[in-house]
C-alpha cells in the first residue's frame, strides 16, 4: 500500500478538511493517508516531522502553508508544496500576539494555543534554514502548487529562485484549499507522481 504523509497549515490539525477529502478521494486507489497534528512549537515540530518521515518512509508527502513550509526541509523525499508560507514569522509578527483557536479539532483535545516572541524566534530560525543543500536531485523531488487569488501568503518568488519554473503550477483558487482544487489539480497530481 502506498503512504501519504499530509502536513497541515497553522492553526489546524490533522484532522483538516484537506485530509479528510484526500483519503476519500485516494482510498480507492489504495492509498493511506497520514495527517499527524503538527506540535504548535517550531523546534518541536520539524524534530517530530522528521522523525516521521523516518519511521513512516511515505511515498509522498503533501504539505499546505505552514506545513509546506516544513516540507522544503524535508530533504531527500517526493513532495507537494502548495501555497507554502516560508514567511511565518513575519506573518506571525504582524498578525498579533495571544492566543488563537484552532480551526480543527486536535487529536490531544487542545481548543487554542499561544502566539508569542518565543515561537516567532523559533519560526524565524526554522526559515533561517530553507533551502539549504539543494541538489539537482532534490529539485526534481518538488513540486509547488500556488493559488492565483492567495491574498494571505505570496512566496513564489522564494520557490521559484530555488526550485525553478519546471514543478512550478498556478492554480485558480485561494489560499485555503477546497473540494474543486482538491479534485481537479491536487489530486491529478498526486495519481500521476504516485502513478496510480
Amino acid at each position: 500500500m502506498k503512504s501519504i504523509l499530509y502536513l497541515h497549515g497553522f492553526a489546524s490539525s490533522g484532522a483538516s478538511g484537506t485530509a479528510t477529502s484526500m483519503r476519500t478521494a485516494l482510498y480507492p486507489y489504495g492509498v493511506q493517508v497520514i495527517a499527524p497534528d503538527i506540535p504548535v512549537l517550531p523546534a518541536e515540530a520539524l524534530h517530530f516531522l522528521r522523525q516521521q518521515v523516518e519511521e513512516l518512509k511515505p511515498d509522498l508527502i503533501v504539505a499546505t502553508s505552514m506545513g509546506a513550509m516544513y516540507a522544503e526541509q524535508l530533504r531527500g523525499r517526493l513532495r507537494i508544496l502548495v501555497n507554502p508560507s516560508f514567511c511565518m514569522a513575519r506573518l506571525l509578527t504582524f498578525g498579533g500576539m495571544g492566543r488563537k483557536p484552532f480551526r480543527n479539532q486536535r487529536a490531544d483535545g487542545a481548543i487554542d494555543f499561544k502566539v508569542d516572541k518565543e515561537m516567532i524566534a523559533q519560526f524565524r530560525d526554522i526559515e533561517s534554514h530553507a533551502f539549504e543543500g539543494i541538489t539537482p536531485k532534490d529539485k526534481a523531488l518538488v513540486y509547488g502548487l500556488f493559488g492565483q487569488h492567495d491574498k494571505r501568503v505570496n512566496c513564489q518568488p522564494q520557490f521559484l529562485k530555488h526550485y525553478g519554473r519546471e514543478h512550478f503550477q498556478l492554480f485558480d483558487g485561494e489560499h485555503f484549499l477546497n473540494d474543486n482544487v482538491l479534485k481537479h489539480v491536487v489530486i491529478p497530481l498526486i495519481k500521476q507522481l504516485l502513478q496510480l
